[in-house]
């Protein structure tokens, strides 16, 4: 029998929701690129329903617990006397999303003798020691697609409430004012506007083609490049490197995993390299972005605004720079845990779980390391030895 650890995000304050404001979601049975949904061979959840916090708990424990297997769910994750750090000793598995991250080092895997696969319950594993997962010979895995789109449609929304002023102006709203001319003195249209994605990968097309019905010239940098026919469909320019785009682009927005060569990239070089006014867009990692670089250009004016759905370290702290700086628009990395991206993505982690415990391969599109390895989506996406 095997124990699990999971690590959710706390319940809503006002407690777990007894109703939601919609009575079902859209049925997704597969992504653009044709890969299908999660397909667990059961789910014990509605669709819909809010499982990403510590009540939710991704609907999995009548799952495990009928089969004899022990499930903990905590949003306790930091200090050596916290939840997690007094379960790892004697856990199978552990499960947590991007948006709580149960940061797995080097240290945590290395006191965790019987850790066998680490879970994300979403995208992105750079929470993970890989290099010590390698060497540890631990699987992990992640549920890949599973909210790349809802990530994309949190791009657009940051962009144009950036350009289109949109949350000064909402703020007038419920100030009870009526003042036009304070809500459109730093309103702009998107339209003609050069717009680049650092990372174009799953989200990064999608935002691009997103993108392409507003008009926009599109750019994008990225170590794989496009096929010349989705290039010529959306118009796009390539650029080898950021350092050759962002200095293009009226607005940039940042959809890479984070690894050694991301890391800090946009520092005061590149940020003073991007046309004064420029705007960027941050949900894939917040340590691709320099935190003091970002409000010194916010208050010089270099940037006109900085959207972000990502910080470092996850959760914030409360004098964190970024929730203070002039002309902001971040958001606590909700962009990949809707509620419709939560049914999916523990539907995902299920599927990952009955592999794992029927002794069934799991899909190899999940896969970041396995057998001492990158493998599947990992290999495409880190480079081993780089954190």
């Amino acid at each position: 029998m095997s124990k699990i650890v999971c690590v959710l995000y706390d319940d809503p304050v006002d407690g777990y929701p007894p109703v939601y404001a919609r009575d079902d979601i859209p049925t997704i049975r597969e992504y653009p690129d044709g890969q299908t949904t999660p397909t667990p061979e059961s789910i014990d959840f509605t669709p819909g329903e809010l499982l990403g916090c510590v009540s939710g708990e991704l609907g999995l424990r009548s799952f495990l617990e009928s089969r004899g297997h022990t499930l903990v769910v905590t949003s306790d994750k930091e200090g050596p006397d916290s939840v997690l750090d007094r379960e790892l000793g004697d856990a199978d598995v552990v499960i947590s999303q991007p948006f709580w991250p149960a940061y797995m080092t080097r240290e945590r895997i290395e006191r965790s003798p019987n850790l066998k696969l680490i879970i994300t319950a979403g995208i992105g594993s750079d929470h993970t020691d890989l290099d010590a997962a390698i060497e540890n010979g631990i699987t992990v895995a992640e549920v890949t697609y599973s909210n790349s789109i809802s990530v994309a449609e949190h791009v657009m929304m940051m962009i144009l409430a950036l350009v289109r002023n949109y949350l000064p102006a909402h703020q007038w709203v419920l100030d009870k004012g009526w003042n036009i001319a304070d809500c459109v003195k730093r309103s702009y249209d998107l339209e003609g506007m050069h717009v680049g994605t650092v990372g174009a990968g799953r989200i990064g097309t999608a935002v691009l083609r997103r993108l392409k019905p507003f008009d926009v010239h599109l750019h994008y940098t990225d170590k794989h490049r496009l096929p010349a026919e989705v290039e010529r469909e959306l118009g796009l320019t390539f650029h080898p490197t950021p350092q050759e785009m962002v200095p293009q682009c009226d607005v940039v927005t940042v959809n890479a995993p984070l690894h050694k060569e991301t890391e800090h990239l946009f520092d005061d070089e590149l940020i003073g390299t991007m046309k004064r006014g420029a705007y960027l867009v941050n949900t894939a990692r917040g340590k691709i972005c320099d935190r003091d670089a970002v409000v010194r250009a916010l208050e010089s004016g270099q940037l006109a605004g900085y959207a972000g759905d990502v910080w470092y370290p996850q959760p914030a702290p409360a004098d964190h720079p970024w929730r203070s700086m002039p002309n902001h628009g971040m958001t606590p990395h909700t962009s990949g845990t809707s509620l419709s991206a939560q049914t999916r993505y523990a539907a995902g982690t299920r599927e990952i779980l009955e592999c794992w415990l029927d002794g069934r391969p799991i899909r190899e599109e999940y896969l970041i390391v396995q057998g001492g390895a990158l493998a599947g989506a990992g290999a495409h996406s880190y480079t081993a030895g780089s954190r």
